[in-house]
């Protein structure tokens, strides 16, 4: 088998810049980066570490059901963190901790540690705490809840970290294996915006894990503001108390003026989109409701793009409010809170960032094309700040993602961990 993977690597290698050259849409991965990557599959340890992911697949797939049917809602991962936690420790890390806001922590020294690349994979699922989350399995797939978005990338961190710890591998940088809290949903990035706060420890470069496709390098972030909105009123009997400014129905005329405006910003320039997720309030079918409220997600790849959608839906919503206060016929006006729950800036950097093209190489070393993407991850808030990141495949396939129908298959699953560790060991630079 190391025979095997050498080749392909070298064979691959060789012809990567003529072909490139012949597509211009593809990006370009500079030589260097090419040899760096060559060197580092030729050297025997790692080569022992490509075999070591391939011998443990029994093992992370154990990991891969046991994480999996913990739970671990946003703001709810703690039980999921002890164990992963345990399992860093059972690795080989003696340096691991659970920071103020829930993150997994697990230190590895390198020779000289001037500087510190982390290497993540996000707690947390979208399921709520009471879903059921047993693993079912039919033919090679494998079911449930958040057992591809993100317990596989999980799986994926630990894989790299014991075939590191098996060959004895070390590098020049300090690694932080990193399970963190809060990707998903309103937890709004909250694990890596506390790992990358003001004052916080340095981390010179993330690589996260969290996606499907082998193919898939995630450099760049969509920006996304959260809002919850909820018009108020004093409520009252439908037929009693009719005349009285309805909230509901100031809601609805938000989201009429704002679906009707939105596209001057939707339709030209960088993709931007925006959803009205989720509605709710009233009591009763013949009750005036005291509140309606409404949650509103809005994206783009552009901070400027997201500013205006932004503008669209707050000039729609106090446009209702006026208009429905002036036809009321009795009581006191409405009034509207306008609750930003959620911001995930925009993030951009070149494909020449040295993560970027090391990630690339080593994609290319195992026979897989890359393709760069951006997308919403944790990868938006390090580069946000100038910080160069990247997301990356977890391996193997998935479908159905935040479904309760959502899946995995083991499909050259060990290629997704086999590139982390390569682009890992570039990054933190392999120690001779």
């Amino acid at each position: 088998m190391r025979t095997k993977i050498y080749l392909l690597a070298s064979v691959v290698l060789l012809f990567v810049p003529q072909s490139f050259a012949q597509e211009q849409t593809a990006p370009e991965v500079l030589p260097e980066y090419v040899a760096e990557t060559e060197s580092i599959m030729a050297d025997r340890r790692v080569m022992s570490a490509l075999e070591h992911i391939v011998a443990i697949e029994p093992q992370s797939r154990r990991d891969l059901i046991e994480l999996t049917e913990i739970p671990a809602p946003p703001f709810e991962e703690q039980a999921r963190a002890e164990r992963f936690a345990q399992m860093l420790r059972a690795s080989g890390l003696t340096d691991v901790s659970i920071d103020d806001v829930g993150n997994v922590v697990g230190r590895r020294p390198g020779r000289n540690g001037d500087r510190v690349v982390g290497y993540s994979a996000h707690l947390d699922t979208v399921f709520p705490a009471d879903t059921d989350v047993t693993v079912r399995f039919d033919d090679e797939k494998m079911y449930a809840p958040g057992i591809g978005d993100n317990t596989r990338g999980l799986v994926t961190v630990l894989g790299v970290l014991r075939a590191m710890e098996h060959a004895g591998i070390e590098s020049e940088a300090d690694i932080l294996f990193i399970g963190n809290v809060g990707e998903e949903g309103l937890g709004d990035l909250r694990g890596v915006k506390h790992l990358f706060r003001d004052g916080a420890a340095r981390i010179d470069t993330l690589i996260a894990v969290d996606g499907g496709e082998s193919e898939r390098i995630v450099y760049g972030g969509v920006g996304s503001h959260r809002y919850k909105v909820t018009f108020e009123g004093p409520g009252g009997h439908s037929w009693g108390a009719f005349g009285l400014a309805n909230p509901h129905h100031a809601l609805g005329r938000a989201i009429q003026i704002f679906d009707e405006n939105a596209p001057a910003v939707t339709t030209v320039g960088e993709k931007t989109s925006y959803n009205i997720g989720r509605i709710g309030g009233g009591t009763s079918i013949n009750s005036i409701p005291f509140e309606s409220w409404m949650e509103v997600d809005m994206r783009s790849g552009s901070q400027d793009k997201l500013d205006d959608i932004d503008a669209v839906l707050k000039a729609a919503v106090e446009q209702a409010l006026q208009e429905e206060n002036a036809d009321r016929l009795d009581g006191p006006e409405l009034t509207v809170d306008v609750q930003r729950v959620g911001t995930r800036p925009a993030a951009q950097q070149d494909s020449t960032v040295e993560v970027v093209q090391r990630a690339m190489a080593a994609t290319l070393a195992f026979g897989v094309q890359p393709s760069l993407r951006i997308s919403s991850t944790d990868a938006n808030l390090p580069i946000s700040k100038g910080v160069p990141a990247v997301t990356m495949s977890r391996g193997g396939i998935s479908g159905n993602s935040h479904s309760p129908d959502e899946w995995w298959q083991n499909k050259d699953g060990h290629v997704g961990i086999q590139i982390g560790l390569v682009t890992l060991l570039a990054e933190a630079g392999l120690a001779k």
